[in-house]
């Protein structure tokens, strides 16, 4: 008995001990991978940020640039850590001074809002090269909760930003009243996203394409039937010859089975939904305020888009994301 005890002793310290330096490990990897992206966002930032990484501003100029902010934040999301205490506690006792001028927390959650349009922007750079020709899109959008419906009530987000407040909103695919936001999204044939907005979940999804049609022409969208709207879909072919391809309700006239091409891609933007909630926990935030809600999203959006680069330049399938950083 005594040495059945000694062995499980034995092994339970080999364990820890494995995942100990597995976890040095991983966080040395962090940082050569937060490296390898910093360098993607310098390539596709182009002159949008000065000589140093900053955009051009009065002021102090930081050490720690913007595009280390951007690259940190990406980084961060790729490998699902959406604490921001837990990563500055991992890199501050593991990899002490691994990377150069680290900025604190605090700082880091307020310039992580204030860099968000620069992100945004190499990350459409990015999505540009991953697929630029196509005209052929899906659309869609998502509840994104805030909190459980039992505590809508209390819940603080929004108090003192009532234009960026959350809402009430019914989401008919999963049949429930959420309390949160909505992210809508244009992604094409191949997973990649274009486009995406957030807006309260009381906003209607049609909303979405009056500004789809000011950036897109000469194409096609799919949609589900929340966006079935015989003005809506002649208006954005006047407007910016856009075909919207929406089923038709079964109690309709003229309702057909949708083609097999139909269902094939409209299921690419149901799989990008999947993977930002699988991989980068979309479906669980910490935020306190609506700008950092925002913040957070746009960089698991940009997280997306660039693990997807990294399949491509590793000759990989760029859908498979999970693996990406292997």
């Amino acid at each position: 008995m005594l040495k059945k005890l000694h062995m499980s002793l034995i092994f339970s310290t080999l364990v820890v001990s494995n995942q100990l330096s597995t976890i040095i490990v991983d966080m040395h990897n962090f940082v050569t991978k937060f490296r390898k992206i910093l360098e993607i966002c310098k390539k596709f930032a182009k002159n949008q940020v000065n000589e140093r990484g900053n955009v051009t501003r009065c002021g102090v100029v930081p050490t720690f640039s913007d595009l280390e902010v951007v690259a940190l934040s990406i980084t961060a999301e790729a490998f699902s850590i959406d604490s921001e205490n837990y990563l500055f506690k991992r890199l501050n006792s593991e990899c002490p001074g691994a990377i150069p001028n680290l900025i604190t927390r605090r700082q880091y959650n307020q310039r992580r809002k204030k860099t968000m349009l620069l992100g945004e922007s190499i990350r459409q750079a990015i999505a540009k090269a991953l697929d630029g020709g196509e005209d052929v899109f899906s659309i869609d959008s998502k509840p994104v909760k805030v909190c459980q419906n039992a505590r809508a009530s209390r819940c603080q987000m929004g108090r003192d930003d009532i234009e960026h407040a959350p809402a009430w909103g019914y989401c008919a695919s999963q049949n429930m009243y959420y309390y949160g936001y909505k992210l809508h999204a244009l992604c094409g044939v191949t997973g990649v996203i274009h486009s995406y907005d957030m807006t309260a979940a009381n906003v209607h999804d049609l909303q979405y394409l009056k500004d789809v049609q000011w950036e897109y022409h000469d194409c096609t969208i799919l949609g589900d039937k929340g966006y079935l709207s015989a003005p809506v879909q002649l208006d954005l072919f006047e407007t910016a010859n856009i075909t919207l391809d929406v089923p038709y309700r079964l109690n309709q006239k003229n309702w057909t089975p949708p083609t097999w091409a139909y269902k094939r891609f409209r299921k690419r933007i149901e799989t990008v939904f999947s993977q930002l909630n699988d991989h980068l926990m979309m479906i669980r935030n910490y935020a306190k305020k609506p700008s950092g809600l925002f913040a957070r999203m746009a960089a698991k959006v940009a997280a997306f888009t660039m693990l997807q680069y990294f399949n491509l330049l590793n000759h990989r399938p760029i859908g498979q994301v999970k693996y990406a950083l292997f």
